[in-house]
């Protein structure tokens, strides 16, 4: 469904970081900069890119915004809290576990705000 997602962060290298651990726990490479100094993810078709915001004024976290990030277990979501953890990431809602869902759907859920306050999940579907 989508081609790109791009998230806003003031600091582009705190935030690389970041979302190198947490991707890597979860088999995406590292990011790459580009020559606009956006960091950016390429992985299974799909693109993720942090960018300082265009219009100069501070990145915020979207308010009820969240991106999620297909993970291929549960260790997967736990490692990639962990590592979200150690670089910069701060634990939000409940710890990484179960969580049931609409349709009698188990979702094996965690979530972090990153070092720009995004709200990001890391999510593998149990049922």
């Amino acid at each position: 469904m989508f081609s790109h997602v791009m998230l806003g962060a003031d600091d582009v290298a705190a935030s690389k970081r970041f979302y190198d651990a947490t991707l890597g726990a979860l088999g995406v490479p590292s990011g790459e900069i580009d020559e606009l100094g956006r960091a950016v993810y390429s992985h299974d078709g799909g693109r993720f890119v942090i960018r300082t915001p265009l219009n100069g004024e501070q990145a915020t976290g979207a308010n009820g915004g969240t991106l999620g990030f297909q993970a291929p277990s549960s260790e997967a979501v736990d490692a990639w809290h962990a590592a979200g953890l150690a670089n910069g990431g701060i634990a939000i809602e409940d710890p990484p576990g179960p969580r049931n869902a609409t349709g009698g759907r188990v979702l094996y859920l965690a979530y972090l705000r990153d070092p720009a306050g995004n709200k990001v999940c890391a999510l593998h579907r149990l049922k």
